[in-house]
């Protein structure tokens, strides 16, 4: 994919904000309410111009318009929303009550999902407005909801995905020996940016002993000669995320390390390969847990296998240990093994995998063999 998208439009966003409606119905809740936040976006196109204590908040049910409540001095940047079309705004100004202009739009002892980063203070209004109403995370009550992806959301995962690639050929061109983590993890964020991202979520660079920490944040160490190294990196390009892992050696690896990199790529493989419609999204987890714990370094992968990825480089669906939800062709997610030895060093090696009708799809297809470098 060349150049930029094309852009979602009203209708898209009709869907979608239908689509959340109906989901929230079946699942036996009244209708969806909407803080400012990923959901918002995804669902109207809509993002307020900073962070404010104002009440926004859109308002979905079957059988009802949508509704966006907004500050009337935000209310021109909301009617510019490429989603605004396709719904109603409610304005409320300042000194007025704006739990009071929510609440006509809402079932008075309906259940609501709520998305999950919306203010406490503005659930409690709602309740205080409306005491006999209840409310659930979407996390918990719709987890679903942006799982699966239509033909434009993957067009730009893939596009996040081979930039995240095209990051980690040239990093691999760059001195490890001798710099600082923080210096490389510099190195990744300048060329996520070089290759489209809007966005830097994330550069990890584990050297050494701090490759045994899967959320090691790049520091002042100094990478030597013999290091083992943990880059994990991403963000979103497009509105969507990359994430991808790869290990590398600062010379050449010793057996032991050659060994253990060897068995999380071939757990990484297996679980790639067990990708398919239907399957729980704990089965992959299973299958490259089964390939580490057969190996004897089962007590050292010590996180799930992977998570869903989309607008936010972590959502919905895990694949972990009890997450039954079954696989769906257009779902995306990360396959990421590791062992990580204390004191010593850690492997992780990973890919955005997306189902296919037929099984699985990597959006990350860079080499997962160790590569050296200097």
């Amino acid at each position: 994919m060349t150049g930029m998208p094309a852009p979602f439009t009203a209708d898209d966003y009709r869907a979608r904000m239908e689509r959340a409606a109906r989901a929230a119905a079946d699942a036996g809740l009244a209708g969806v309410l909407v803080a400012p936040g990923p959901d918002l976006v995804w669902l109207t196109g809509y993002a307020p111009p900073a962070a404010t204590e104002r009440l926004t908040l859109l308002v979905l049910a079957a059988g009802q318009d949508p509704v966006l409540v907004v500050p009337t001095l935000e209310a021109p940047d909301a009617e510019r929303a490429a989603g605004a079309p396709a719904l109603t705004l409610r304005d409320w100004t300042d000194g007025k009550d704006p739990y009071a202009t929510t609440a006509p739009l809402l079932d008075a002892s309906g259940r609501f999902g709520v998305s999950d980063n919306a203010w406490a203070m503005h659930l409690l209004g709602l309740q205080k407005e409306l005491p006999g109403t209840s409310y659930v995370s979407l996390t918990e009550g719709l987890p679903m909801l942006r799982a699966v992806k239509d033909a434009a959301e993957l067009e730009r995962l893939a596009a996040a995905g081979a930039a995240a690639d095209e990051t980690y050929e040239e990093i691999l061109k760059v001195p490890f020996a001798g710099r600082r983590e923080s210096e490389v993890a510099g190195d990744l964020a300048d060329l996520l940016r070089r290759f489209g991202h809007a966005q830097v979520d994330f550069t990890v660079v584990g050297s050494g002993p701090n490759g045994a920490n899967p959320h090691h944040e790049a520091g002042e160490r100094v990478i030597e000669h013999g290091d083992m190294v943990v880059l994990d990196f991403g963000g979103l390009k497009h509105g969507y995320g990359s994430d991808t892992s790869r290990t590398v050696h600062v010379g050449e690896p010793s057996a032991e390390e050659q060994r253990v990199h060897n068995i999380v790529r071939e757990a990484q493989e297996a679980a790639f390969r067990a990708v398919k419609p239907g399957i729980a999204c704990q089965d992959v987890d299973r299958v490259a847990r089964a390939h580490i714990t057969e190996a004897g370094y089962g007590d050292r992968f010590i996180h799930r296998t992977g998570h869903g990825i989309g607008v936010t480089t972590h959502e919905p669906p895990y694949m972990i240990e009890g997450e039954e939800q079954p696989l769906v062709p257009g779902m995306c997610f990360s396959v990421e093994p590791g062992i990580y030895l204390p004191g010593r060093f850690g492997v992780r090696i990973e890919d955005i995998v997306t189902v296919t009708e037929d099984g699985g799809r990597r959006l990350n297809n860079t080499p997962r063999e160790m590569a050296v470098v200097r």
